[in-house]
């Protein structure tokens, strides 16, 4: 039997659902999924493994225009999501009609690789409205196999799995067969404390904040962690922490309660407000905290 493996990378624009499907596709919930834009800021991987395949998938930000340097790097991960893929997934949901960024789009339509198009949220849509979207897709993306989907209700989403694999190159796998991602595991402690900040706080506080795990020890019961919340002015750490600390504690109990279900044992988490200035324009700040330069 031949074995299959290949990288699979995930596009789209802000907030079109593709978190949730890198995590229907998966299994874990690797990739924090919020309603506000922005949510994912790095490149994650996640891995699925049959007994004759190896699909590694790719969820990146979504596609901006950047408006500063922390930006700019996640843009720089999209762009290597076009290096190295074997088959590209560009999501798009009812109603969207392009890219932000003319010059990905011309990839897309350009790519010399199988293209699926996702036509996400059509659980919000109707036949006449759906078969309108997947006429305008066929011509503006003559490439590409168009898959009407929802990726929070899983309509549809088997059987993009499965065209997935078919598409898959021949190949030895890239991963050991029993890792689930590329990311260790402060970088799940991270995202899992911001999705938490992103759901809890509004207007500018989830944009102007970063987490740094600077302790995570592990033993067979217990998971003790000390997390830092990065934060630009003096302002913010103030709304961060909140009324006696009652905003930074909320936080604190909602991210041990799913690190708590990720890692399948007991966590115990401190969680610290620093303040460091303008660190999404600082390139030695981004290097740290794992953005591309």
């Amino acid at each position: 039997m031949e074995h299959k493996a290949g990288f699979v990378n995930i596009i789209g624009n802000p907030n079109v659902g593709k978190s949730t499907l890198m995590n229907a596709f998966v299994g874990e919930r690797l990739s924090i999924i919020t309603s506000k834009a922005q949510t994912t800021r790095h490149r994650i991987l996640g891995i699925v493994n049959g007994d004759d395949f190896q699909l590694i998938l790719s969820d990146t930000p979504g596609i901006i225009k950047p408006a500063y340097e922390m930006q700019a790097s996640m843009m720089n991960f999209v762009k290597s999501a076009f290096e190295d893929a074997d088959i590209l997934i560009y999501m798009v949901e009812i109603g969207e009609k392009d890219l932000k960024d003319d010059s990905f789009f011309n990839k897309i339509i350009y790519a010399k690789i199988p293209v699926l198009l996702l036509l996400n949220k059509i659980d919000n849509s109707n036949q006449d409205e759906l078969e309108e979207q997947v006429a305008f897709w066929s011509e503006k993306v003559p490439n590409a196999e168009i898959f009407p989907i929802s990726a929070l209700k899983n309509f549809n989403v088997p059987e993009v799995f499965s065209r997935i694999i078919e598409l898959l190159p021949v190949s030895p796998a890239y991963y050991p067969k029993d890792q689930l991602t590329d990311k260790p595991e402060r970088f799940f402690v991270n995202e899992t404390i911001r999705e938490k900040i992103l759901l809890n706080y509004s207007k500018e506080i989830p944009y102007a904040v970063e987490i740094v795990t600077e302790e995570f020890f592990e033993d067979e019961t217990i998971i003790r962690i000390r997390s830092v919340i990065m934060v630009e002015r003096d302002t913010q750490k103030g709304i961060v922490i909140g009324h006696k600390g009652a905003a930074l504690k909320k936080v604190g109990i909602e991210a041990r309660a799913e690190l708590e279900k990720f890692f399948g044992k007991q966590i115990h988490i401190e969680l610290y407000v620093k303040v460091n200035k303008n660190w999404r324009s600082n390139a030695n700040m981004l290097k740290r905290f794992g953005y591309n330069q």
